[in-house]
Formats: C-alpha cells, sequence, structure tokens
C-alpha cells in the first residue's frame, strides 16, 4: 500500500484498492468503472445489475454479468418490458444469475419504465445524464476519506427520488450512487490512481447526450 485506498501492482502501477488485486476485478477497475457511459443498454444493464447487488458484493455480481446477459436477452430492455410470468420462472431456475424473485420481477418493471423514460427524453443516457452533479457538489480532492464517507450524494438522492416516482424500483440513493460512479457520471478513482487522469480526460472530452 502506498497512501490509505491505493495499492500498487505487479504491473509498478498504482490503482484504487478496491479491486484487491483480483485479476478480474482489477480489469474491470482499468477497463470499465468510471469510463463515461452513453450508450443506453449499457446504462440499463449497469442500473439493473446494482439492483441485484443489494446485500451483495459487486464481484459476486461481475463474475455472473454473462449469465444474466443471457437470462435478460442482453439488457435489451424493450425485450426485457415482453418478459412474463414464463420468464421469471425461467430466470428463478437459471443458476448463473442471482435468483431473487423481487430483482428478477424489478428489472422486468424496470424496462418497462425505461422505455417510457426514452419515450420522454428520447435516450435513457440524455436523462441520466442529467443528473450529473455541477462542479460546485464535487469534493475539493476526491481521496479515499471522501468517498468511503460518502456513499450517497445529494445527487444520488434527487435521481433515486426521482426515478422512483417514475416507478423504478431497487434504485435506492446508494444503488444509485454506484451505478453514477460505474457510469462515469462521477469520477471516482481516488488521487493518486493511475486511471483518474484518463477518465477526466475521456469525461471533458465526451460530447453529452
Amino acid at each position: 500500500m502506498t497512501e490509505r485506498g491505493l495499492t500498487v501492482g505487479e504491473d509498478g502501477k498504482t490503482r484504487c484498492a478496491w479491486h484487491g488485486n483480483l485479476d478480474d476485478y482489477r480489469r474491470y477497475h482499468d477497463e470499465e468503472w468510471g469510463q463515461p457511459v452513453t450508450s443506453d443498454i449499457r446504462l440499463f444493464e449497469k442500473i439493473c445489475l446494482e439492483g441485484f447487488q443489494s446485500g451483495l458484493s459487486w464481484l459476486t455480481i461481475l463474475r455472473k454479468r454473462d449469465g444474466f446477459r443471457a437470462a435478460f436477452a442482453g439488457f435489451d430492455f424493450d425485450r426485457v418490458a415482453a418478459f412474463g410470468e414464463d420468464d421469471i420462472a425461467r430466470c428463478l431456475a437459471d443458476p448463473g444469475i442471482v435468483r431473487h424473485r423481487g430483482k428478477i420481477v424489478s428489472t422486468i418493471n424496470n424496462a418497462r419504465r425505461a422505455q417510457a423514460l426514452r419515450d420522454e427524453f428520447g435516450t435513457l443516457a440524455r436523462y441520466f445524464w442529467s443528473f450529473e452533479p455541477a462542479p460546485e457538489e464535487r469534493p475539493a480532492r476526491v481521496d479515499w476519506v471522501t468517498i468511503s464517507a460518502n456513499p450517497t450524494t445529494p445527487t444520488s438522492v434527487r435521481l433515486s427520488k426521482d426515478l422512483k416516482k417514475r416507478g423504478w424500483t431497487f434504485v435506492g440513493p446508494t444503488t444509485v450512487y454506484a451505478f453514477m460512479q460505474a457510469m462515469g457520471l462521477v469520477n471516482d478513482h481516488i488521487e493518486g490512481c493511475c486511471w483518474r487522469g484518463e477518465v477526466e480526460w475521456k469525461r471533458k472530452a465526451l460530447i453529452r447526450p
């Protein structure tokens, strides 16, 4: 370890420490987490998987992600919105996912709510990115103490409330903030992580939806 929340890998690079130097988790940190995303399918997938994570670890969900994609039609929300009782039973029998009826039903419900959002805003991306925090809402320094002390933010509370008002489920403010971190609506690679600068550059270059 260097300072708290950072670790140096075998390649000599300093990273956020939360991946624990597990190969698949480290790749997720390096290649996905925090990279700005504007794909409706990926945004829908992530917010659903964050709901499945509730009470579990993200690593558990990450290692089942291919199974989730197979079970939920690649998270094409138009297809998932058409799921019925047979699909729920199929998912409940699928060892490749987390077999929690409430979360499965929630994913189908949220697919229908995603269709309504697309109809209203044109894309899910336009809706979600409208909740990107203003610079003054962000901490002056993104370090481990700050991030670990703030599992929610005023913005994630607002987004959670708005989603719930629109009928979404399993979208509490902690779940929503984890979604925002992962999809690049904020850059929470902590100061000293070798990926923080690259993610920040990609966020600045991004054409917002």
